[in-house]
């Protein structure tokens, strides 16, 4: 007798939980299929999206900030220096390469196309200057939010140094 109160039960849960769907379904005539696709189509879009996406994950782009440091003014000649990018390459490789990866955030930010979003002076004080920098400059500060608050770590690089390995981020 309880097995058959337990299947009843059940029964008229289930009838319970599937019906009673009151909302009208819509008709679909041929103007309604048209603007249904048109719908769809819009959604699509998706590529508008992700450029937009792409412009935020970078973060504050700002060509003026010259940051803070012993950097005030960067001369950069209209082709790259192969020979200072090279020795720039060697030493990113040997003192960045644990936090910063070409191409893809990592522990710190992507340095591709940092001249895109920074100034040349900008970056050089960041490198020569972190601790610095992130206490003072609102884009230090935010990165250092973004990147979970890991600190840049000061790898006490010569100006020259760090003029190379800023012509290596020219080639990025």
């Amino acid at each position: 007798m309880k097995l058959q109160n337990l299947l009843t039960a059940i029964i008229i849960v289930a009838f319970i939980s599937c019906g009673g769907n009151d909302k009208k379904k819509p008709s679909y005539n041929s103007s309604t299929v048209k603007k249904e696709a048109v719908k769809k189509a819009v959604v699509k879009k998706e590529p508008i999206k992700k450029v937009a996406k792409k412009a935020s994950e970078s973060g504050t782009i700002d060509l003026n900030n010259k940051g803070i440091g012993p950097i005030k003014s960067v001369e950069i000649a209209a082709t790259i220096n192969s020979s200072m990018a090279e020795e720039g390459k060697l030493l990113f490789k040997n003192k960045c390469s644990s936090c910063h990866r070409v191409n893809r955030k990592f522990i710190g930010p992507n340095p591709t196309g940092i001249l895109d979003r920074r100034s040349p002076e900008w970056v050089m004080n960041m490198i020569m200057n972190p601790e610095e920098m992130v206490q003072k400059d609102p884009i230090a500060k935010e990165l250092l939010i973004k990147f979970n608050g890991s600190p840049m770590a000061n790898q006490n690089l010569s100006k020259e140094e760090t003029r190379a390995v800023l012509e290596y981020f020219r080639t990025l």
